[in-house]
């Protein structure tokens, strides 16, 4: 009896413990990224600001003091950008700035690749819904994808779709399929749900799941 108690309450705390691990890598990853962003502008503030007050400055030379503000730093430098971005003369800035990358072929290919997906993401799809499920690895098995974009095939005339497929439990890898748009299943998830459900490993998700379109035309020509 005792040792099924032990079992039991180590499960327990194993279930308790691994979403807060979870919650945390993520996070992790994604304050770590923004750190490394401003750190070198802080390392150099703290190194101009030394001469002059080197107690100070020895005070704030700790790993956590330091990623505190680059992260700070970083933060507060995108609520600019944001904010400058709305505005008119921001617009003209950035327009300049996209006009001055895309002379560098090089540089125009990782960033306006990067840009177009980005925006495509963020706007609402016309004829083909965003979030869809599509067969991955393997006929069977279903995936979450992102529609980025529709194509035409050469002679067959058939409509073909860009998806993006994230994967678990960071969804800024993954993988691109160009798959049919029959052979899509569309959802009326949003990019919210899709992506909870993504980072969850499957744990937020709704009950039911759509049917793909081979299964309902199977299911419509059944005589029973």
């Amino acid at each position: 009896m005792p040792r099924l108690r032990l079992k039991r309450y180590l499960f327990t705390g194993l279930l308790t413990v691994i979403p807060l691990w979870v919650t945390w890598v993520v996070f992790k990853f994604v304050l770590g990224m923004f750190a490394g962003v401003g750190a070198p502008l802080v390392t150099a503030l703290l190194a101009t600001f030394s001469p002059s007050s080197p107690k100070a400055a020895a005070a704030l030379n700790s790993d956590v003091i330091l990623f505190v503000l680059a992260l700070l730093l970083t933060l507060v430098v995108l609520y600019g950008i944001g904010w400058l971005a709305n505005r008119m003369i921001g617009k003209r800035l950035i327009d300049g700035f996209d006009a001055v990358l895309a002379r560098i072929p090089v540089v125009q290919t990782i960033y306006g690749g990067t840009k177009k997906l980005m925006a495509v993401l963020q706007q609402k799809p016309s004829g083909v819904q965003r979030v869809v499920l599509i067969d991955f690895p393997r006929r069977g098995m279903k995936v979450v994808g992102f529609v980025t974009r529709v194509m035409v095939e050469e002679g067959s005339g058939r409509e073909m779709a860009a998806v993006y497929i994230p994967t678990t439990p960071n969804p800024t890898g993954g993988y691109l399929e160009v798959v049919p748009v029959d052979e899509l299943t569309p959802t009326d998830w949003t990019m919210d749900q899709a992506m909870a459900f993504i980072i969850s490993g499957g744990a937020v998700a709704p009950d039911t799941l759509p049917a793909s379109p081979a299964r309902l035309r199977d299911h419509d020509q059944d005589p029973a």
